[in-house]
């Protein structure tokens, strides 16, 4: 916008706002030379601000969702509107200013007013924008200035709530030791936005940016009205809330949680409940929400459910606190448990040690993974003891078809085996662990049910029977073998997430083989595997009525569209193997990952085999683009689950190697490579509406998975992998020596000439 159009407002003091052009004519000296250039400022922080604009430095930090910028100002501007309908805390300096202005708007004029420099604050302008400025810049500048001197503190209040302190010592760490807490590098604190804004109508899929601006206990209202008749189990009064309290205390005979342990007040209490059965659940529906009672269950298991939903109501120090409560009590039980057995552990020790490993593996902090990979043997021992002792129930019977009850119990305990099965799987597929439970585990368990027969409600027996009847039962092996033998089946979605959680780890088994470059038998098999297996989707029944989600499931239950994820990602590692990068994540450190991402341009070949490959990446990043890249950034982390950023991963660098390949490789492209990189380019220019002109394909697409990964953070993994594309992006443009001659290459057709080889990686 041009200068001339910029109003600077005038200010209360009379003498400044009777003589605006006085001050330009005694300007001060510009002694502070900028480095890079000839600019002269008469500020040292001008001239520092200026410089940033040769440095690239982006020292402001979004503290909800940590977005970087040059100046302060596109900081508050970023603040009132990305997160102004969030529901969140205004950043704080950002809050003084609206304290200040609320209260110069309704009280008499200040007898002296703050004054402002007009030519400082025009030399603030230039420096800050170099030359680029509008009238919201100019116009948050001045009330800045004005309202330095005035601003107030705003009081936030505690997280936690005011009853009664449960405090304890603790006690020497054991081998779940509880009193490692961790927290994210870097940071204090997720981001105080609310996640409402993910429950958004499914009959109107295209308000990308639409909100429902709720807290507490509205939040909860209208989370449940949005949720198809489903229900987050909830507590009911304070009275049901101090029972909890009294509960965690009795199953807590050591004294051993931390000092300043306290269980979130009510409101609290239903939101994470609520964010828990609402947002996680539907992932990895192993628990039973129908008998799912707060008061009722045991308090290990509740605070790990709590733990997790406060992460998705972004509410980070409560969520360790809660984490570390249910670690804590885990422990003691197993501890203080004579004559220890996997077979007498109870259903709950399995599904808080999952919750808790869950929670520690995302986290973002390596010390967690280090603790959950420390006690998976102890988990599969679990599930391997306690599955023994369900066969010995089911034979008890001799046949006779179970009651309702009995079959619930059942069906969480084969749920809750398939969980950890899936997520030792995640592990596999993120950090390349070795998996802690083999296939041959559940050879004749039933696959899980669909999910409307595990949400039904029917309480009658004889109409539970005819429902339970109607619904065909299918075993693990039964399964896998049609599978590998061609033939399509019809069962849960949840047991289609599962089996493709097996051939996965098949194919990573085969990829880990000596003879796997000589086996194409296996191979062969493994793609027929594959093929069937997304065949039988079209077999699935959406079930989509349970679930209240909105995202682009295509009618789908959340479970198919996650094994849609984990399905590419297999289909891609039967020609790509990004081992280093897996091994460098294990470390948590994102110039390592991203030094790996580079080191892995070998691994991704040029061949007609490869070109499926891309296909599937496309795929992957299609649904991103078409949605809308900041839609998909602000409601995914919410809306979709952690596998999709983890499964995308090696398909993401996949594809930008495979561009950066064809942008600078003397070996001129194919026809089908070049109709494949311009179909990427195309999905960009046609989302963006706008040409991507001399750009690198492979750094755009690498930046804005980057971006899109760290936009609005749940689990901490994310935003180490965003940093770690960030940094891949600026690897992928500094590959060529001749930085002129890399901003000039956009397209495979102009090969960059005489690039040294030998310096690229």
């Amino acid at each position: 916008m041009p200068g001339a159009n910029v109003a600077v407002m005038p200010t209360p003091s009379t003498d400044s706002s009777s003589t605006p052009r006085k001050t330009s004519l005694s300007q001060p000296e510009r002694k502070y030379k900028c480095q890079f250039c000839n600019r002269a400022f008469s500020r040292s922080e001008h001239r520092s601000r200026h410089e940033r604009s040769h440095t690239k430095e982006r020292p402001f930090k979004c503290m909800k969702c940590r977005s970087t910028f040059v100046r302060r100002d596109l900081l508050l501007r970023h603040d009132r509107t990305v997160h102004a309908k969030d529901g969140g805390v205004p950043l704080h300096s950002d809050g003084k200013r609206r304290a200040g202005t609320k209260a110069r708007n309704v009280s008499t004029p200040s007898k002296s007013g703050l004054a402002i420099d007009t030519s400082t604050l025009s030399e603030q302008i230039e420096s800050s924008t170099e030359g680029v400025f509008d009238v919201e810049t100019a116009a948050m500048l001045v009330a800045d200035l004005h309202h330095k001197a005035t601003a107030a503190m705003r009081d936030n209040g505690s997280p936690y709530d005011s009853s009664p302190a449960m405090s304890f010592t603790p006690t020497n760490p054991t081998m779940m030791d509880p009193a490692v807490a961790f927290p994210q590098a870097g940071t204090s604190s997720l981001p105080q936005t609310a996640p409402w804004d993910a429950f958004m109508s499914q009959s109107a899929p295209n308000a990308k940016a639409g909100s429902v601006a709720s807290s507490g206990a509205d939040s909860q209202q209208s989370f449940a009205s949005a949720s198809a008749g489903f229900k987050a189990p909830q507590v009911p009064n304070d009275d049901e809330r101090n029972r909890i309290v009294d509960t965690i205390r009795a199953h807590d005979p050591d004294h051993a949680f931390l000092d300043g342990f306290r269980v979130p007040n009510l409101a609290s209490l239903n939101r994470y409940l609520a964010t828990y059965f609402g947002l996680f659940h539907h992932h990895l529906p192993f628990l039973h929400p129908s008998s799912f009672s707060p008061t009722e269950t045991s308090p290990a298991l509740l605070l790990a459910v709590l733990s997790i939903g406060a992460l998705y109501a972004f509410d980070q120090d409560q969520a360790y606190m809660l984490h570390i409560g249910s670690k804590v009590l885990v422990n003691q039980f197993l501890q203080n448990k004579e004559n220890f057995s996997s077979r007498k552990c109870p259903l709950w020790t399995m599904q808080s040690s999952l919750l808790n490993m869950i929670f520690a593996s995302w986290s973002g902090d390596p010390k967690g993974l280090e603790w959950a990979c420390s006690i998976k043997s102890l988990l599969a021992n679990m599930v391997a003891g306690n599955r023994y002792e369900l066969k010995l129930r089911q034979d008890a019977r001799e046949g006779k078809a179970p009651s309702r009850a009995e079959w619930v119990e059942d069906e969480g305990c084969r749920r809750t085996y398939y969980a950890v099965y899936i997520f030792f799987g995640l592990m596999t597929l993120t950090y390349n662990h070795t998996p802690a439970i083999s296939f041959n585990e559940f050879e004749d368990l039933q696959l899980p049910s669909s999910e409307a027969l595990w949400n039904s409600k029917v309480t009658d027996d004889a109409a539970w029977q005819g429902f339970l009847d109607s619904v065909p039962s299918l075993t693990f092996m039964a399964a896998h073998d049609n599978l590998f033998q061609g033939e399509t089946l019809k069962y849960s979605a949840f047991a289609t997430r599962v089996m493709i959680n097996a051939l996965f780890l098949e194919v990573w088994y085969h990829k880990r083989s000596p003879e796997a470059l000589q086996d194409v038998v296996t191979e062969y098999k493994l793609r027929l595997a594959l093929e069937t297996w997304e065949k039988s989707l079209e077999l699935c029944e959406p079930e989509i009525d349970a679930v209240p989600l909105s995202s682009p499931h295509n009618s789908h239950h959340p479970l198919i569209f996650n094994a849609k994820a984990l399905f590419r990602n297999a289909r891609a590692r039967l020609e790509v193997d990004l081992k280093a990068v897996q091994e460098a994540l294990r470390y948590h450190d994102h110039y390592e990952v991203a030094a790996a991402m580079s080191n892995a341009r070998d691994r991704v070949k040029r061949s007609s085999e490869m070109l499926k490959v891309i296909q599937e990446c496309y795929n992957c990043i299609e649904t991103a683009v078409r949605h809308g890249v900041r839609w998909v950034a602000r409601t995914s982390p919410t809306n979709w689950s952690i596998e999709h950023p983890l499964c995308g991963m090696d398909l993401m660098i996949t594809l930008t190697l495979w561009l950066y390949r064809l942008e600078h490789d003397e070996e001129a492209a194919t026809e089908e490579e070049m109709t494949m990189y311009h179909k990427v380019r195309m999905l960009f220019e046609q989302e963006s509406e706008s040409s991507l002109g001399s750009q690198q394909l492979s750094s755009t697409v690498a930046r804005l998975w980057g971006s899109m990964l760290d936009e609005v953070v749940v689990w901490g993994i994310t935003r180490l992998m965003g940093e770690a594309f960030r940094l891949h992006s600026q690897a992928l443009v500094g590959y060529v020596d001749d930085v002129e001659a890399s901003s000039n290459v956009s397209t495979p057709s102009m090969i960059s000439q005489g690039a040294d080889e030998e310096s690229v990686y």
